[in-house]
């Protein structure tokens, strides 16, 4: 979404609510909370970045809670002058999650950031919503265990929680659906409740954990997280392997997933990126398609997994290998993955980046890319690609000027045609970035309108006021 029409913005004006119930909130807030509540322009602004060419519309508030008491007053508060509310984690997500377009209160969890419970034994753990995941990692190492799901950025967990995050492990251990058990939130009436309990399985009831993965905000506000764990791997190797042809380095992923070998991270780097990363980064990298690949488990089961990777490459032209096994040089390889966005501005100095993600069944991954890479040529765009291709979903960071009409016209018109030749094999308009304001619109492509139907019941069930991030996956109205 890179234009705002005048019809959204009367929509956007008719919608707010009215001044002097703003008004009202404002106030009790700013004598509740003190300096715990702002509404300084540059924290608003700050509250409503999104890192995109989507137009950043702030809250009027920001209140940094303590705890989950302190959510539910403050929701209870918004629900009785119908103001607006909008979950804040720390402002990584790309699709306008934390825009908000009808005004209200943001609120930025980033003070509820302990680690309540570890049940090594059980493993998983229970943490609120501000823990990052970077943290998250560190206070469980001295366990012997740790959360797989990586999305890059250090995002909180209860960001990662409502936008379904995944990332570079979604390959071996899943995403978040996968990853978390149960979740404690405050309802858009105010009242705190259990998704679940720690059990690592249940068939009582309806799935609300499910339910709340993935709703971006829009049905309640997540103020703690139980997640499952995994144990650190014995032995790790990483490596990256270049190929002659980004086909031939999807093919190769392919076929290593048909085989059964449990590879624990499998990326794509497209020439254009492997010459970002390389500038970036300072791999001195070749600059062809290249596979970034981890194994982990026994040092022999390692080797194994190795070796029978290493045959599937060679078959498909890729090679010679360069491996990684002490772990400084795997993180640095894997730090270079993880500022793909980054190294990307380096392509164009100057240039708007817009970052979008796509996803496809893996048997058909090698068309889509080879497809998009060939509109990217014709397009006359500077679009590097990256992904987490072991389940068939990838990213680009679209670089152009955003002063030239024509250009962004090219931009927006590729983008389209991007998602569309996603549906049309079967796949996702997003694979992990969320919906958002950004994919909104394509929906409706996506689902049948039953499915949009029951969607539309569900948030209007849980949320009949629309108070809890108006404007998100359903179309405004």
């Amino acid at each position: 979404m890179l234009i705002h029409d005048d019809a959204r913005a009367a929509l956007i004006a008719a919608r707010r609510p009215p001044a002097a119930a703003l008004d009202a909130v404002l106030a009790a807030l700013a004598a509740r909370f003190g300096d715990r509540f702002s509404r300084n322009r540059s924290v608003l602004d700050q509250h409503g970045h999104t890192r995109t060419q989507i137009r950043l519309e702030a809250p009027d508030g920001v209140v940094f809670p303590n705890t989950t008491a302190e959510v539910a007053e403050i929701v209870r508060l918004c629900a009785g002058h119908r103001v607006p509310v909008i979950p804040y984690g720390t402002g990584t997500s790309l699709e306008g999650h934390v825009n908000a377009p009808f005004g209200g209160i943001s609120i930025d969890t980033a003070r509820m950031d302990r680690v309540l419970a570890v049940h090594a034994e059980d493993l998983d753990c229970v943490v609120e919503p501000g823990v990052t995941r970077k943290a998250l990692n560190a206070h469980l190492r001295h366990h012997g265990l740790f959360f797989p799901v990586d999305p890059g950025a250090d995002a909180s967990l209860g960001g990662m929680v409502a936008t379904r995050a995944s990332g570079t492990g979604a390959v071996r251990y899943g995403t978040m659906k996968d990853n978390v058990l149960a979740l404690e939130i405050v309802t858009p009436q105010g009242e705190v409740m259990q998704t679940a309990r720690r059990a690592k399985k249940s068939s009582a009831g309806y799935d609300l954990t499910r339910l709340m993965v993935g709703s971006e905000g829009t049905l309640g506000v997540i103020t703690g997280i139980t997640l499952k764990l995994s144990g650190l791997p014995e032995a790790t190797a990483a490596g990256v392997c270049p190929f002659p042809s980004v086909k031939a380095a999807c093919d190769a992923t392919i076929l290593t997933i048909q085989s059964g070998i449990p590879v624990a991270r499998i990326e794509l780097l497209d020439e254009a990126q492997v010459r970002a990363s390389n500038t970036y980064s300072r791999l001195g990298l070749p600059e062809v398609p290249t596979l970034f690949v981890e194994f982990t488990g026994s040092p022999a089961s390692v080797a194994e997994q190795v070796e029978s990777f290493g045959a599937i490459a060679g078959e498909l032209g890729g090679g010679p290998f360069d491996w990684a096994t002490q772990p400084e040089d795997r993180s640095r390889l894997w730090q270079a993955r993880h500022d793909a966005y980054w190294a990307s501005l380096t392509l164009r100095p100057g240039a708007q980046i817009i970052s979008t993600d796509l996803c496809v069944p893996i048997s058909r991954l090698a068309d889509c890319v080879t497809e998009t890479q060939a509109d990217i040529a014709d397009s006359g765009l500077v679009a590097p690609i990256v992904g987490h291709v072991g389940d068939g979903n990838f990213h680009l960071g679209v670089l152009f000027d955003d002063t030239d009409a024509g250009e962004t016209a090219r931009v927006e018109a590729f983008l389209d045609r991007l998602v569309r030749r996603a549906l049309r094999m079967e796949g996702t308009c997003t694979g992990e970035h969320g919906v958002g304001q950004g994919k909104a619109g394509y929906l409706k492509d996506e689902h049948p309108p039953a499915a949009l139907a029951m969607m539309a019941a569900v948030k209007r069930a849980i949320d009949p006021l629309d108070i809890m991030n108006p404007g998100k996956i359903l179309p405004m109205g």
